[in-house]
């Protein structure tokens, strides 16, 4: 018999919860869901679809587990960009607490297959990384081997351009099976949109909003796959549970025809730039977060699945890799045979830079991915545990810790002046004694709010003072000694992305409409320096270029190396500039997603990573 003719299930989708411990209101939502769905004897099983919690942390993640725990039927929950964007854990604790940020399962001849198509760590647009697409592709293969079962995929985001910036990798495997649609969130709406040919359904937000009153969503799937709104309480004349039917979409076997390739990404400027030629290309197993750093002789870097790399920096070889389990977000530091970096595993590494044989690790109380600095000896890279270490890259004796940071650290920290400087996500920035760690100063935008803390920036340094850049949209000046507001300003809309030229004389930052800025570090100091946050005082711009690259939030750094400046986008474009004047020299797309802050070689050559999981040299003729 034909499994399509005897389908008959319910089930309810949750999405967009949005939990949080400083706000009540979403878990009452939530509760009430969970009450109306136990009291509907219709619904089989519920699928919760990303952005269950606010920030991703731990607490929340338990409260909501606890809480969809008291469900009578069985749920699947994948991860949203809430939980993927912000999380001390290195979104780990999604992991922890559900067993998994993805999940597949079969029910009444039907399978069902969720995933994570949100940006990791930083802010970008969504991503499926290559590990899911590889599990995807795996279990339709899987599936479809087995029969002609309808297939219901699951993602937060839908899988269309301008919201995931590798949709066409997931939809060309998606294509190739029996998908019925895909089902998600995000928007906090009832939506419907054409991806690639499948039909992506978005809905409604579990929270109440301006309502007073919340409510999800039930699917009923016979003849057809029907949606409906339903308001939590709301009953009928007769007392029966009673729901707004908004969409139906026709069921039954699915054939799709050729994509549409006009949608797809444009290539046509490495045809323009001909100059710009990839040395070597290849691709690790996770998606890549960090950027490379190299002695000279190999390249040292970790990816999304948690193996960290030495390659070779001529042929792109690898030299030799070390499995830590779990993923890898900040970046390396390397010297004096000892390469040094973080896990999500809890663990700080330091290995023997040509064998990848471990020479020590400290385990901290949660996962590390903070940047890692080498100075005369002694690294420093900050946790998710609130604290920011030094260690003798030898041993691995810790000189000191700092341990009064009230949220996690990312960013790369800075030394300069016989001081450590760095951002959190507590709304902060340090400057320790890099002697014994102790507090010189710390400053905050005044914002008050985790989300525009100067954390993902790697700050600057030159003539006595500090460059940083922050989600506020602020470029901002510290005295070094003081921390003490030198200038600050709106005027450029930056984010999270600054750079020193070589000559120390100009501090650059990539902006989020098209521009990249040059600024005079030379700026005089005046006799009244700003004891507040805002100043009355202008930077010197040296050049601000419109460089064509779109909108922009990725935290990747421009770089200068011997008068190049290379900058990197989200969306896989790598762009030359002329230090001194802005001129884009060239520009050169290597895919769709995150390229990493660049490493620069020389003028002429460079390395950059990307969350496609790619790696790749390029020589500019």
């Amino acid at each position: 018999m034909n499994i399509l003719s005897t389908l008959l299930f319910t089930f309810a989708l949750l999405t967009d919860t949005h939990i949080s411990t400083s706000n009540p209101k979403p878990m009452e939502d939530l509760q009430r869901s969970i009450e109306d769905i136990n009291q509907n004897p219709d619904i089989e099983f519920v699928v919760v679809t990303g952005d269950l919690s606010e920030s991703g942390d731990l607490a929340s993640l338990q409260d909501i587990k606890q809480a969809l725990d008291q469900l009578r039927v069985p749920y699947y929950a994948a991860s949203g960009n809430h939980e993927t964007t912000w999380s001390e854990s290195g979104v780990m604790d999604f992991t922890r607490v559900f067993g998994d940020s993805r999940f597949a399962f079969s029910h009444a001849g039907a399978y069902f297959i969720g995933f994570n198509s949100g940006p990791v760590i930083r802010m970008a647009d969504g991503h499926v990384a290559p590990q899911d697409i590889a599990w995807l592709r795996h279990n339709l293969d899987s599936v479809s081997a087995a029969g002609e079962s309808p297939i219901f995929v699951f993602t937060h985001y839908p899988l269309r351009n301008g919201d995931v910036d590798n949709w066409y990798e997931v939809t060309d495997v998606l294509r190739q099976h029996n998908v019925q649609c895909i089902m998600g969130g995000h928007y906090h709406r009832n939506l419907m949109f054409d991806c690639d040919g499948i039909t992506d359904v978005l809905n409604r937000s579990n929270l109440r909003a301006k309502d007073s009153i919340n409510g999800y969503s039930i699917i009923t799937v016979s003849d057809s796959i029907r949606f409906y709104e339903r308001t939590v309480g709301e009953q009928g004349t007769m007392g029966e549970i009673t729901k707004k039917h908004w969409l139906s979409l026709p069921f039954g076997p699915k054939k799709y025809g050729p994509s549409d390739k006009s949608l797809r990404p444009d290539f046509s400027v490495n045809k323009q730039y001909k100059q710009v030629k990839r040395t070597w290309h290849r691709s690790l197993k996770g998606g890549i977060y960090s950027t490379p750093v190299t002695d000279g002789q190999s390249l040292y870097l970790g990816d999304d699945v948690g193996t960290f790399y030495s390659i070779d920096l001529k042929t792109g070889n690898t030299n030799w890799s070390f499995d830590t389990g779990m993923r890898i977000v900040g970046s390396p530091a390397v010297s004096d045979g000892v390469v040094v970096f973080g896990s999500a595993n809890y663990n700080i590494y330091g290995l023997d830079a040509k064998t990848g044989q471990v020479i020590w690790t400290y385990t901290t109380q949660q996962a590390v991915m903070g940047a890692a600095t080498i100075h005369q000896g002694v690294a420093y890279i900050g946790g998710g545990d609130g604290k920011m270490y030094a260690f003798d890259i030898k041993t691995g004796e810790v000189k000191w810790t700092f341990d009064e940071l009230k949220n996690y650290v990312l960013t790369r920290p800075l030394v300069y002046n016989n001081k450590l400087y760095f951002g959190t996500w507590d709304t902060y920035f340090y400057a320790l004694n890099l002697a014994d760690g102790s507090l010189v100063w710390k400053w905050t935008n005044g914002k008050g709010n985790p989300k525009l803390s100067p954390a993902s920036v790697w700050p600057v340094a030159a003539d006595g003072k500090i460059f940083i850049t922050a989600p506020d949209r602020y470029f901002t000046c510290l005295d070094a000694e003081t921390g003490q507001v030198v200038w600050r300003t709106n005027k450029y809309k930056v984010r999270e992305t600054v750079g020193l030229s070589e000559d120390g004389k100009t501090v650059y930052s990539k902006c989020m409409w098209d521009t990249v800025v040059a600024i005079s570090t030379e700026w005089p100091k005046t006799q009244e320096i700003q004891n507040d946050t805002e100043s009355s005082y202008e930077p010197i711009t040296r050049w601000a270029v419109h460089a064509d690259f779109g909108y922009e939030h990725n935290p990747a750094m421009p770089l200068e190396k011997d008068g190049t400046l290379w900058v990197s986008t989200k969306n896989g474009l790598l762009l030359g500039m002329d230090a001194k004047t802005g001129k884009v020299l060239w520009r050169h797309k290597i895919g769709n997603s995150i390229l990493n802050t660049p490493l620069p070689l020389s003028d002429k050559e460079c390395i950059f990573t990307s969350s496609e999981g790619t790696i790749t040299r390029i020589k500019v003729k």
